[in-house]
């Protein structure tokens, strides 16, 4: 039977991962650092929160052992302890999405109307080793810096109006973003059908990407 009480203390450390995953805003704090490091600040902005708000949120995860941190200067970088936090996360989405209803309906109402193409990561590679695609990053610059697809152009969503030329008149367009769940891509490719260009969205992201082994360029 083994010893109750240190069975008991063995299952509380792993409930210690649940209970600092238990809170949506450090599930999207989660969800950044799966982009790459990045300081307190920019985490903050990222997600909406203030700076103390966001660096307790981040604490409790540096406390349950799947973040990491570093100091430069003044400056605390965060990371995820591993690849295996990011995998974990991509599991408990699809975990949730597979038996909790709520998930589906937040989706819908995130996501808007499902009017815009998009593509495997299977097609996707098919396309870039054919030629003749153009591959967007539209996430925010210091995230492609810190990994990107082979070949994509950095065009930050924000930045896309203003970069029209720098993209084909004719010829397809594959937008992507952070992963599955997120809405940039989805926005990019709505933004550039408005102005009369062909996109389509990788159906999946980054975070995706990576787990499945593929090269990241830096």
């Amino acid at each position: 039977m083994g010893d109750r009480a240190a069975k008991t203390e063995l299952y509380e450390a792993f409930a210690a991962v649940g209970k600092a995953l238990a809170s949506g805003r450090r599930l999207e704090l989660v969800d950044l650092l799966a982009q790459g490091e990045r300081s307190v600040e920019a985490l903050a902005q990222a997600a909406g929160l203030g700076l103390t708000t966001a660096s307790n949120h981040l604490q409790v995860l540096k406390q349950a052992g799947l973040v990491t941190t570093r100091r430069q200067g003044t400056k605390v970088f965060y990371r995820l302890a591993g690849c295996d936090v990011g995998a974990l996360w991509a599991l408990l989405r699809q975990v949730g999405s597979a038996h909790q209803a709520e998930v589906e309906r937040a989706r819908a109402a995130y996501f808007g109307p499902g009017d815009t193409e998009q593509l495997t990561r299977e097609q996707l590679q098919e396309r870039i080793a054919e030629g003749g695609v153009t591959l967007i990053d539209v996430r925010p610059g210091e995230e492609y810096a810190a990994g990107h697809i082979p070949s994509a152009l950095s065009v930050p969503l924000d930045q896309l109006a203003d970069r029209l030329d720098e993209l084909p008149a004719d010829g397809a367009i594959v937008a992507y973003c952070r992963g599955a769940y997120c809405v940039l891509a989805r926005e990019a490719v709505r933004a550039l059908a408005a102005r009369g260009r062909h996109a389509v969205r990788l159906d999946e992201g980054m975070l995706e990407w990576r787990l499945a082994g593929l090269p990241v360029a830096t």
